[in-house]
């Protein structure tokens, strides 16, 4: 199984989550940020771990990674994120596809994942199927991730091998 995971990190947390799931896949996995991420996606690719931090209920925008920037957020998203990579894909529809995101946790009961809209997105223009979709907790927007958040996304990615590539 090859994996390709990318991520879109303003403050770290999303980058730690996808090097945990990156560490407990089976196979060729290689980790970029969204801003090295391949256009197209290489056809050797059996399985798309895609993640990025929820933003006003879903997928980060430019204005709402220069408003992360202006609260301490590294630079270097501001005008490429996920939403924008996914956009630029042509049609991969023999890839598996899981999404992630990193949330505050005070509000995870409130709608709007940038994982679930990610997943809609793939769906919607053809990039793949499905396979999973999760949610990743932080304390607070700049994190850090709660604990046992890095225990949990290595269990997840152990069981995203088992149903993108079952035996």
């Amino acid at each position: 199984m090859t994996t390709l995971v990318v991520h879109e990190s303003m403050f770290g947390n999303t980058r730690a989550i996808a090097e945990a799931v990156a560490a407990d896949l089976p196979g060729h996995v290689e980790v970029v940020d969204v801003a090295d991420a391949p256009t197209p996606l290489p056809a050797h690719v059996d399985l798309l771990v895609v993640g990025g931090p929820t933003h006003a209920f879903s997928m980060s925008r430019a204005g709402t990674r220069r408003d992360a920037v202006a609260q301490g957020a590294a630079h270097g998203h501001e005008i490429r994120g996920i939403r924008e990579w996914l956009a630029g894909l042509p049609r991969t529809p023999h890839v598996a596809v899981a999404a992630y995101d990193t949330r505050v946790a005070k509000v995870r009961r409130l709608p709007g994942s940038a994982a679930r809209v990610a997943g809609k997105m793939v769906v919607r223009r053809g990039l793949g199927h499905v396979v999973a979709v999760e949610s990743f907790y932080v304390e607070d927007v700049p994190g850090p991730l709660l604990e046992g958040e890095l225990d949990r996304a290595r269990a997840w990615a152990r069981s995203l091998a088992a149903v993108a590539h079952p035996r």
